[in-house]
């Protein structure tokens, strides 16, 4: 059942990508804010998840839908869609190659702390990138295996992070990359939560971490780093990932960079 829904994932994931590149070639528009000034949506994310959601349901009409930008459909299968249109809307917007769409199917209550992930697949159309995994499967790249570094060394780890939109969050993102930068080799920040996770899967990065993130953020990307081979949850060893905290690292530099995170001060309960 697992491959079927992760067929299904990237087929609908696929086609929601190239209607956004579509929409992106005719230009973009923002159509509201969401949290602050600096996060928006655009037409092309409604369109986009309209049309997820029109296709999930089609497909499997008792399944649930958990997505960004429209309310969520409770679920009759105990099956739950989590979808993000597109993640990375501020590139979407600037014309970035760095954004893509994000389709899992999780089972259980849609709360990352207790669902189990069963098939997901992120999708980079600007770059034509396909990633999907599945529970009990593989994680693949373009139907390629996918592997997690072999990193060991903390000081010799490309790492990536990403900001919350909030200034006071922003801030205190800001502060903890000063001494994290002095424990690296360097530090990407791409802006889209999805790739990052999935740039962790294929070797890319051996690490990466964020601060509020959602459940359609990290719901696909989360399972196909999981699945490579990665360390993924929260600050602390057996905790989930949820809005305080995401985590995914080679095994090999997962504690230490754990342990780098909290001495920068990222354990901050305030933000």
């Amino acid at each position: 059942m697992n491959n079927e829904l992760e067929d299904l994932a990237i087929r609908v994931a696929s086609a929601a990508a190239d209607l956004a590149l579509r929409w992106r070639a005719e230009g973009v528009a923002v159509s509201a804010l969401k949290s602050s000034p600096t996060d928006v949506v655009t037409e092309a994310d409604r369109a986009t998840e309209a049309y997820l959601r029109e296709e999930l349901i089609n497909a499997r009409p008792h399944d649930g839908l958990l997505g960004e930008e429209d309310d969520g459909v409770a679920s009759r299968s105990g099956l739950t869609w989590v979808i993000d249109p597109i993640d990375g809307t501020v590139n979407y917007l600037y014309g970035i190659p760095a954004w893509a769409v994000s389709v899992a199917v999780v089972e259980g209550d849609p709360d990352p702390a207790t669902w189990r992930a069963l098939a997901g697949c992120v999708v980079n159309p600007m770059a034509g990138e396909v990633y999907a995994a599945s529970a009990g499967g593989a994680a693949t790249l373009n139907g390629r295996p996918l592997r997690v570094s072999p990193r060991t060394e903390l000081g010799q780890a490309l790492v990536a992070t990403g900001f919350g939109y909030a200034a006071a969050r922003r801030q205190h993102q800001a502060e903890v990359l000063l001494p994290m930068i002095t424990r690296v080799r360097d530090i990407r920040r791409m802006g889209a939560a999805s790739l990052d996770l999935c740039g962790v899967a294929a070797g890319r990065l051996d690490g990466y971490w964020e601060r509020g993130l959602q459940p359609w953020d990290h719901a696909a990307g989360g399972l196909i780093a999981r699945t490579a081979g990665a360390v993924v949850g929260g600050l602390t060893e057996d905790s989930p990932v949820d809005d305080r905290f995401a985590l995914a690292a080679a095994p090999g530099i997962a504690t230490a960079l754990r342990q780098a995170l909290v001495e920068a001060g990222a354990a901050a309960p305030s933000f």
